[in-house]
């Protein structure tokens, strides 16, 4: 491991805007002890990477609690960094699978999870780790109060084809829809904001799909 990465590491174990409960001991307690009192509106950006979208969230959303979630502290010392710099203390990042959200959230916490530009996963045997599969699309509804929602963004047709399929199966609400967002009318919302990988697709002329899916309970 580099000298620049043991800084990284040992900075975010001091920062208030960064918990880690991947990393067991005290910073799981700190993790697990939040659940319940993250504020009246809480906003998940899944899989956040270097945390742009979350920053992003962060800014728009004043009155919300934003948290970026990713398993690789690395990449989440930029956006903790960038938020400090920034003085936005509404925005936090947490090092957890999704797979153990439930140990942080309590049921029902939640207002809205972003899902960004995430792995297709293409071959069929590793379908159920597609973050829009059945097993994922079950925490979320764990996580969501009664009318939440996901918010979804693809460039990967198949993997958004699947996702609108496995909504449906699931008993999700489909509340919007749109195939290429920055060629259609309408709401502005889902094109406000942007990833690094949405600012590439966007100048290889690829089409970015976008899905919202209502939690009802």
């Amino acid at each position: 491991m580099t000298r620049k990465k043991l800084k990284h590491f040992a900075d975010m174990k001091e920062w208030s805007n960064v918990l880690e409960p991947a990393l067991g001991g005290a910073e799981l307690e700190e993790a697990v002890n939040r659940k319940g009192s993250w504020g009246d509106r809480v906003v998940l950006e899944l899989g956040c990477g270097r945390g742009d979208y979350s920053l992003a969230l962060a800014e728009n959303f004043h009155d919300a609690s934003v948290v970026g979630i990713d398993i690789k502290g690395a990449r989440m010392w930029h956006g903790a960094n960038a938020a400090k710099e920034m003085g936005l203390e509404n925005v936090f990042f947490l090092r957890a699978r999704i797979e153990d959200l439930a140990d942080y959230f309590e049921e029902g916490e939640v207002d809205e999870i972003w899902v960004t530009f995430p792995d297709p996963h293409p071959r069929k045997g590793k379908a159920k780790k597609r973050l829009t599969s059945p097993r994922f699309l079950g925490i979320y509804k764990y996580l969501l109060k009664n009318g939440g929602i996901v918010h979804f963004k693809t460039d990967d047709l198949t993997l958004f084809d699947y996702s609108v399929e496995t909504a449906l199966a699931e008993a999700w609400n489909i509340k919007d829809e749109q195939r290429d967002i920055y060629k259609s009318d309408g709401n502005e919302f889902y094109r406000n904001f942007q990833t690094q990988y949405e600012r590439r697709f966007i100048g290889e002329d690829k089409p970015i799909y976008y899905l919202a899916m209502l939690c009802s309970t």
